[in-house]
């Protein structure tokens, strides 16, 4: 399967950037950033770290949007640190990006190909509504968008938003009223996939570099997670998205309608999933519901091992 990462590294995103380089029924064309964990010219240097990490420098980056579509930026250091990937020494020699906007990189890569394009989005969705908004020559080159971000139950920015949602949520609205088919792996499902003392061992215990650099990623965001919400172990977000497009069975989901709310002054940026169809309108997207969290951690173990 042919796909792309837009994505605002971040840890978790670095686990699903790993994840999607190691699985063999991937090809990962290309690697977009966006504002949100970090700045953007942060998360752009992140991927760009977690690519020469895993020996992948001809997998091109490029940056994106530096702001949301409306409202000021409102970034996350509390949980990934200054420079967005506190935590492992990453400091090796990086390839530059690429000397072209994120949204025009993907423009370039899915209507360069036959074969049609999954879209992961890991970060606020600023880039790819941008791309529907401006680039609708995209859509039959795209064979689905999976982004990481809403929930069907409470938020972690505020009390019914998540943070990639929240972080632009217009750009939400504009990607779940495209009319593309959609997945949504929200936080009811990540914070079912928790890096416990056992996941962050068996890491350690590859015996390699990368193995060794996964482990202190998730020791550094277990203990943000631990300071700012009391979890005794951190969700990994990210990589679950990654893992839905890899083997379906992982995730469990529902075709249900889903919302976003802009205007709300409690809720602004909630993700309203109509799971018991108590409205009117359609489905729009296939909501995860479930995870097989043994298979989701074999997978992403498996993935950073073949890597080496």
């Amino acid at each position: 399967m042919r796909v792309i990462v837009d994505c605002d590294p971040g840890h978790d995103d670095a686990l699903a950037l790993l994840l999607a380089l190691g699985d063999p029924r991937l090809e990962l064309l290309g690697v977009t950033t966006v504002a949100g964990n970090q700045t953007v010219d942060k998360t752009t240097r992140n991927a760009l770290r977690i690519l020469a990490s895993a020996g992948a420098t001809g997998v091109p980056v490029a940056a994106g949007c530096d702001r949301p579509l409306a409202g000021p930026l409102s970034v996350a250091e509390d949980i990934h640190g200054f420079s967005g990937l506190d935590g492992p020494d990453l400091d090796i020699p990086t390839a530059e990006p690429a000397n072209v906007h994120a949204v025009e990189l993907i423009r370039r890569l899915v209507m360069a190909g036959r074969e049609p394009v999954t879209l992961i989005a890991t970060g606020p969705l600023t880039n790819v509504a941008l791309l529907l908004r401006t680039h609708p020559e995209v859509v039959p080159g795209l064979d689905r968008i999976v982004f990481m971000g809403g929930s069907t139950d409470r938020g972690n920015t505020t009390p019914y938003g998540e943070f990639n949602i929240v972080t632009d949520p217009e750009a939400a609205d504009i990607v779940l009223r495209a009319g593309l088919p959609t997945t949504m792996i929200g936080l009811n499902v990540t914070h079912q996939a928790l890096a416990t003392p056992e996941v962050i061992a068996g890491f350690r215990a590859l015996g390699t570099r990368l193995g060794t650099v996964c482990a202190e990623l998730m020791t550094f965001f277990a203990g943000t997670y631990r300071q700012v919400f009391g979890f005794p172990h951190p969700p990994v977000h990210d990589p679950v998205a990654v893992a839905a497009v890899i083997d379906p069975a992982i995730v469990e989901t529902v075709h249900a309608p889903v919302a976003v709310e802009l205007i709300g002054a409690h809720t602004r940026g909630a993700t309203v999933v109509d799971l018991h169809r108590r409205t009117a309108r359609p489905p729009n997207a296939d909501v995860a519901v479930g995870l097989d969290v043994d298979a989701f951690w074999r997978l992403l173990t498996t993935a950073v091992a073949r890597i080496g």
